[in-house]
């Protein structure tokens, strides 16, 4: 297993915007089907549900992963690591969700609650593999990207 260096900040927030798009495309799917199967359907709704979730998590989400930047102390991120991390971020991120879906939604009963709890489920998933994805790219290779990218247009 290669060893893992701190990331950057930069690539902090290119992770966190890449899994909100995934997330929040989740999340606006889940709050239209739990909506729909209580007759209460609404893409207006979902769309508010998913754009709240992508600024409020996407800065938690942040500081998670500061946060767990402190775990991977031998520099090695095994699969067990991976699965605590998920199962931290599934904690507050399920939380955040009832308590959006509530608001928005103007009542924090059995819709936000299934909607919360379906999408427990779904990001559990997605997050776990969205991890090991990233896990795969090397460190650095991204902002080399960035700056390669710059270079050229400034030619």
């Amino acid at each position: 297993m290669p060893k893992y260096k701190k990331e950057s900040h930069i690539r902090s927030l290119l992770k966190g915007i890449s899994w909100r798009v995934v997330a929040t495309t989740d999340t606006v799917l889940v709050v239209l089907l739990i909506t729909c199967l209580t007759g209460t359907c609404s893409l207006e709704n979902a769309l508010r549900i998913g754009g709240a979730e992508f600024i409020i998590k996407f800065l938690i989400y942040y500081a998670h992963e500061r946060i767990w930047q402190f775990a991977y102390k031998d520099g090695v991120v095994s699969t067990k690591e991976t699965l605590y991390k998920t199962i931290s971020w599934r904690i507050l991120a399920t939380t955040m969700t009832f308590i959006i879906s509530g608001a928005i939604l103007e009542s924090f009963d059995e819709v936000a609650f299934y909607i919360a709890i379906t999408e427990l489920f779904t990001k559990f998933i997605l997050y776990y593999f969205h991890e090991r994805l990233w896990l795969k790219l090397p460190l650095g290779q991204i902002r080399d990207y960035f700056k390669r990218l710059l270079k050229i247009s400034n030619e």
